[in-house]
């Protein structure tokens, strides 16, 4: 059963925006990490960005490639993660999934695939001009 919906992905130019939607069909969203990560073909998924639950004051975490252009944010009312994508680059590029965390309080994720589950089918950003 689908758990998570990655949605908002789009062609794009450089230096534009997007921002990505990530709907969670379960019941205690607010007690979910939401990750959110991407992948071009033939490498691995790469960790983007991430945010805790309630209990863990919804800290959030960047990769270095992404941070200062990306925010993440969540709408616990709406179950709705969102990604944020400004002064978007080429290297962009992919199809970008959202998941949830395998660990719910204060822990500090490292923005790795094993930290993760129930993944998305994934959105496709791609950035050209």
């Amino acid at each position: 059963q689908e758990l998570l919906r990655e949605s908002g992905g789009a062609l794009v130019q450089p230096g534009e925006s997007l921002k990505l939607s990530c709907v969670y069909y379960g019941i205690n969203f607010q007690n979910e990490a939401i990750g959110w990560f991407r992948q071009v073909p033939s490498k691995e998924r790469e960790g983007v960005s991430a945010i805790g639950d309630s209990l863990a004051g919804e800290k959030t975490y960047y990769a270095d490639t992404v941070k200062g252009r990306f925010t993440i944010s969540r709408d616990n009312a709406k179950k709705t993660a969102y990604l944020q994508l400004n002064d978007l680059k080429p290297e962009d590029t992919a199809v970008y999934y959202c998941a949830r965390g395998i660990r719910s309080g204060y822990y500090d994720y490292r923005l790795t695939e094993d930290e993760f589950m129930h993944w998305g089918q994934g959105t496709q950003v791609t950035v050209s001009s």
